[in-house]
């Protein structure tokens, strides 16, 4: 899979924290998130999905991951908002790859990514949470495009 290293700003979000496996979470966090960004009439800038967890070792069912908005740096969560945080994804150095996925399998291009990452002898993983950008909204269609990043700092 190709990807490129590029330098990624840091984003303060909104959300939900989810724990549990993430084919379950991601998808309920998101329904839980766009009725709040509705409801509240919150302006997201950019849908993301944080993952804080290796698959590998943690077992599902403590599995982490926030959903989520980017949102403006003096934005405060509104009233009625509850289970409702605000975070931030940290600055720094992230390999960026992008995917389309038409058959509901996540998994398969963060798999691959991580697959071309690790055999390029540059860069290695920092451990830092990596995230996803969705770049549509694949609900109706079944088609989704993301950006993923994940964290790596150079190999010396």
């Amino acid at each position: 899979m190709e990807f490129n290293v590029q330098q990624v700003h840091e984003r303060k979000v909104a959300g939900f924290h989810m724990v549990g496996p993430w084919e379950k979470t991601v998808q309920q966090g998101f329904e839980q998130l766009s009725l709040w960004v509705k409801s509240h009439k919150v302006v997201g800038e950019e849908w993301l999905a944080v993952y804080y967890d290796n698959p590998d070792v943690v077992p599902a069912e403590k599995l982490r991951c926030d959903t989520v908005v980017s949102v403006a740096e003096d934005f405060t969560v509104p009233e009625n908002s509850e289970g409702v945080i605000t975070t931030r994804i940290e600055a720094g150095q992230y390999a960026v790859a992008r995917a389309k996925v038409d058959d509901g399998d996540f998994a398969k291009p963060w798999n691959l990514f991580f697959d071309s990452l690790l055999a390029d002898n540059r860069f290695q993983l920092t451990g830092k949470p990596c995230f996803e950008h969705y770049l549509n909204d694949g609900s109706e269609s079944g088609v989704w495009e993301v950006d993923m990043y994940i964290p790596v700092a150079n190999q010396d």
